[in-house]
């Protein structure tokens, strides 16, 4: 035979338990609280009721005529027998002074002596006490009739004591009664509520609840993604590690709306938005973030539940594949090319033009040459000089010029650690990117560069350089200047700002969306306590210049050219 033991109750059925037999204890302590207070009280209403009704008889005229006479058991019996029924006390008993009873309710203790004390009674006393006589246990009072300032006899009138109990019991009887409807009330009351609970619970008890919980927060730290959890009014209900460390909030911020976080102004419309949002891309200050929200509803908007993706390094690899793509179609577009100059040079000499032959293949080496040359003399920092070689390429692909500035000047290992080049290339390719693209089809397509290190004593004096209020360094360290140029249609001053924000743009949308370039630009920039500014070029078109401190002390300064620098605000000289 298989023995099953019981599992633990559920929580719901503990708490229907205990509250059952906390009304229980409280019903039966105030029972016998009850009980025992109303008892005393019968037992003092009884005496003071007993005292009354033999005050009464006492002070009565005929009683008092009545024990003048011979027979005063023939007047005072009938009498003592109605004063019993009329007032409901149990025995009147009327007496001489030596306590032989004239009266009784039963007559065959008339002529007997009177079972209790009468000494008090005796010198003029009214008393009252528990004796047990013919009848029983009784609660009496005794009084004395007197005539003038002489006892001439003696009334006692009592209430048995089992009298006293049946009343109480009365009482306590419909005590009970009330407390058993009390009590079924309150069970019927605590098993709502409880049966409410256990759907809210799912019949789960305190253990497996503690162990869901234990389960919860082991794996809300141990979620790698930023897990947000939002109530009805848009307040901070649970964030995980993750969620901080990705929003950048710091402290308790549970109970605090996401209004108060101090997020970017498109992510928190976003965190707000009552319809959900799918792997949308939004930046912090230093992260690009992919949010998913969805709403917790269950009859009414309950909260929002926010997962969030850090795809900062993705977005940076997306850049340089997208570079990389550049580069393999530029490569392909030079192939096609160098095969065509093949062909002609082969034909030449095939005709017996040795000498042109020659001729158009050293002009063509010794452009090629020269470009690469350019680019290596000015920035000789490896990334960056590919960079731009890679990018000339591919605007020449497109009809625009790329042109490094004579300015430029930034030699290899000058940059210190704290600046990698997965950041510049995100900087000066999205610039360049963008350029290219707002100089193609105009008269003249052309982007001018410049890259170049400087002293910020050598910008001039505080009104021509940068405001106090963006300057991120001390006066003297040195800086890395990246400013790129086009003669596009330029930027409206009424989009001076907006043109950073993400998703802004004035071209359609592609397939992969647009606006994300300059805010990538920006954050870079502003992760490493650089600016970022646009003003007008010379030449027309727009001016982007990025300034990034170099705070390490061996990056020292290598800007080489005869030229004024540019300001925050001013034109450009490229």
């Amino acid at each position: 035979m298989r023995l099953t033991v019981p599992g633990p109750r559920s929580l719901a059925g503990q708490l229907f338990a205990m509250q059952a037999v906390l009304i229980a204890v409280v019903v039966a302590g105030y029972a016998l609280f009850t009980y025992v207070s109303d008892r005393s009280q019968a037992e003092e209403a009884a005496r003071r009721q007993a005292r009354a009704v033999a005050r009464s008889v006492a002070d009565s005229p005929s009683v008092l005529a009545a024990t003048r006479t011979s027979d005063p058991t023939a007047q005072l019996q009938p009498y003592a027998l109605k004063v019993m029924r009329d007032t409901e006390v149990d025995f009147i008993t009327i007496m001489n002074p030596r306590g032989i009873r004239w009266t009784h309710p039963d007559p065959d203790q008339i002529g007997q002596r009177f079972q209790g004390h009468t000494e008090k009674a005796l010198r003029g006393q009214t008393f009252t006490e528990t004796y047990t006589g013919t009848l029983g246990p009784s609660v009496r009072a005794v009084t004395p009739i007197q005539d003038g300032r002489k006892v001439v006899g003696l009334v006692s009138a009592g209430i048995r004591v089992e009298e006293i109990t049946q009343r109480v019991q009365d009482q306590l009887t419909a005590l009970l009664g009330v407390a058993a409807g009390a009590l079924a009330l309150g069970a019927v009351g605590t098993y709502v509520i409880n049966a409410r609970l256990r759907r809210h619970t799912h019949g789960m008890n305190a253990a497996e609840l503690s162990r869901m919980h234990d389960y919860h927060q082991a794996a809300l730290h141990a979620v790698r993604e930023g897990l947000l959890m939002l109530d009805g009014q848009y307040r901070v209900a649970l964030i995980n590690d993750g969620g901080r460390e990705l929003l950048g909030v710091a402290g308790d911020v549970v109970g605090r709306s996401v209004a108060e976080l101090g997020l970017p102004a498109p992510l928190t419309g976003a965190l707000l938005a009552s319809e959900p949002r799918v792997d949308e891309v939004h930046l912090t200050a230093s992260r690009v973030l992919v949010i998913n929200t969805s709403p917790v509803s269950g009859g009414e908007r309950r909260g929002t539940v926010v997962t969030l993706r850090d795809v900062t390094e993705l977005q940076s690899l997306m850049g340089e594949l997208d570079s990389e793509r550049g580069f393999t179609q530029a490569l392909r577009s030079q192939a096609h090319e160098a095969a065509n100059r093949l062909h002609t040079v082969v034909s030449l000499i095939e005709l017996g033009r040795a000498d042109e032959a020659v001729e158009f293949a050293t002009a063509e080496l010794e452009l090629a040459q020269a470009l690469t040359d350019q680019v290596v003399a000015a920035v000789s920092e490896p990334v960056l000089a590919a960079l731009l070689l890679g990018k000339t390429a591919q605007a020449n692909e497109r009809g625009v010029e790329l042109m490094v500035s004579e300015d430029s000047r930034l030699d290899d290992g000058l940059l210190p650690d704290s600046l990698p080049a997965r950041d510049l290339v995100t900087i000066l390719g999205n610039l360049i990117d963008n350029a290219v693209d707002a100089a193609q089809g105009s008269v003249r397509a052309r982007v001018t560069v410049s890259a170049y290190t400087e002293d910020a004593d050598d910008v001039g004096d505080a009104g021509d350089a940068r405001d106090t209020e963006s300057a991120r360094e001390p006066l003297g360290a040195p800086e890395l200047v990246m400013r790129v140029s086009d003669t596009g249609p330029g930027v409206d001053p009424a989009h001076a700002e907006a043109v950073f924000e993400r998703g802004f743009s004035t071209k359609p949308a592609g397939p992969g969306g647009r606006g994300l370039g300059l805010a990538l630009v920006q954050q870079a920039a502003q992760r490493h306590g650089g600016t970022l500014t646009v003003t007008r070029a010379d030449g027309g078109g727009a001016e982007f210049e990025v300034r990034l401190p170099l705070r390490e002390s061996g990056a020292v300064a290598g800007r080489t050219t005869s030229g004024t620098p540019v300001s925050r605000g001013a034109g450009g000289d490229a």
